[in-house]
């Protein structure tokens, strides 16, 4: 069996001075320039910047065998993770037992918190590779017969608690809207005066919880409530959702959009029936752990499934997290969004030995977002392509900052936008001065 941001977003009316094209406000106030640390190229607001290319003349550039998919390729790659899974499986049932020790902080204690905890990382590294395949079913790319990519997406995403094709819909709104401030979905940002920050004052929510904790605190608190609590809490449509429902109707004040309800506006009427197979997959796989929990233990469970579902989670809100969101890479209103700026907003970046357990994800996310139904045993060659194609030009995003500094540094800098119109810029309330009162006794 094993195998197998922040608040909902709340709708500001309120519009701001500094008027571009048909209303939008540009924020030009761009991150602070740091020694050392990579800034995107492309600045859309400079008189100079490069002229896009269109999707077509990127595609072109792609040798033509990096779209041909395999079902054996592919499911080459289930085998070989299930097999991982399956081995670690043996060797941790082997050496370890779900007993608590008597004594947990005795040597015996700390081996078996200590051995319990490795097999949960590394189980939910590999079920993170089964969890990507998935994506790829859903994106189309897994196989050339959608048929046999839904039943295979759906089996391994339904065992990891996902709703295959509520999220499926959701994640082709991701691609379709990529770092549009209305109408896109998953790590859509928030804007200062939704978090409590009005005309540069902490008036309340965010603002003033990150005063109160100081700038570290508070990095770390970003950490925990996306990469712990952010996942369940976006599909729940809690966190993170986009502003507006599948019809393009802005939400009302504290609606939501999740991914479980046939009626969500989220979706359109005539996949209900699709959103409910996910939901009642997603239910028996809970009553089927609830049933082994009474089974076998509640301890048991967790350290075999839960522990490992967490970390697995963990991955999931990391890659999409650092992908997207940079204090130099721009997000778009509906006025000044386009696709191809939206999918150039992408950022690659290296993730080590981490490459290999996740097929890449985040190492070619750029090409991933230009052409989702390309496979992902293709993506490397269609990344040299893509860079040698985009990156003179400046349009080509890569930090090569390791992936657990990246997160700590957009944990610290990616904290709001100041409006859902025009250009803007992540920024952060670390540069926010504090209130008078605090001010006077931290002097």
């Amino acid at each position: 069996f094993l195998l197998l941001h922040q608040h909902q977003q709340i709708i500001s009316t309120k519009s701001v001075s500094l008027i571009m094209g048909k209303g939008g406000r540009a924020n030009v106030n761009v991150e602070k320039k740091t020694e050392g640390v990579w800034q995107s190229s492309y600045k859309p607001l400079d008189p100079k910047a490069p002229k896009l290319p269109s999707k077509g003349e990127i595609k072109a550039a792609i040798p033509k065998e990096c779209f041909e998919k395999s079902y054996v390729h592919s499911m080459y790659f289930v085998a070989r993770d299930t097999a991982m899974a399956a081995g670690l499986i043996y060797a941790t049932n082997s050496l370890l037992s779900t007993d608590v020790p008597a004594n947990i902080l005795s040597v015996e204690g700390l081996a078996w918190f200590a051995g319990w905890n490795t097999y949960a990382f590394w189980m939910g590294t590999i079920l993170t590779g089964h969890w990507v395949l998935a994506h790829e079913c859903g994106h189309g790319a897994f196989s050339p017969s959608q048929t046999f990519n839904d039943i295979w997406g759906f089996i391994m995403h339904q065992a990891l608690l996902v709703p295959y094709f509520a999220w499926q819909f959701s994640h082709a709104k991701h691609h379709k809207r990529t770092n549009h401030l209305t109408d896109g979905e998953s790590h859509v940002p928030t804007t200062g005066e939704e978090y409590g920050l009005i005309d540069g004052k902490r008036t309340g929510s965010y603002s003033l919880m990150h005063e109160a904790m100081g700038d570290g605190a508070f990095a770390g608190f970003q950490v925990f409530s996306h990469c712990v609590l952010g996942w369940p809490l976006y599909l729940m449509g809690l966190a993170s959702t986009g502003r507006v429902a599948h019809d393009g109707t802005f939400l009302a004040e504290g609606e939501i959009i999740d991914h479980f309800r046939p009626s969500s506006k989220m979706f359109p009427a005539k996949i209900s029936a699709k959103i409910a197979a996910s939901t009642i997959g997603v239910i028996a796989t809970i009553a089927y752990l609830l049933k082994l929990s009474t089974e076998v233990g509640f301890l048991t469970v967790f350290l075999w499934y839960t522990l490992p579902y967490m970390w697995c989670n963990f991955w999931l809100v990391t890659y999409t997290w650092l992908q997207h969101c940079d204090p130099s890479v721009p997000q778009y209103g509906p006025e000044e969004w386009t696709w191809v700026r939206g999918a150039l907003s992408t950022i690659d970046r290296p993730y080590g030995i981490f490459c290999f357990f996740h097929h890449k994800i985040g190492s070619t996310h750029v090409a991933h977002h230009l052409f989702h139904e390309m496979p992902f045993y293709k993506a490397d060659e269609a990344t040299a392509a893509i860079k040698a194609f985009l990156e003179p030009k400046g349009l080509y995003n890569y930090d090569p900052m390791p992936w657990y500094k990246a997160l700590w540094r957009i944990a610290n800098c990616c904290h709001y936008v100041e409006d859902f119109h025009g250009i803007q810029y992540f920024k952060s309330f670390n540069d926010v001065p504090l209130t008078p009162e605090l001010k006077e006794k931290s002097s």
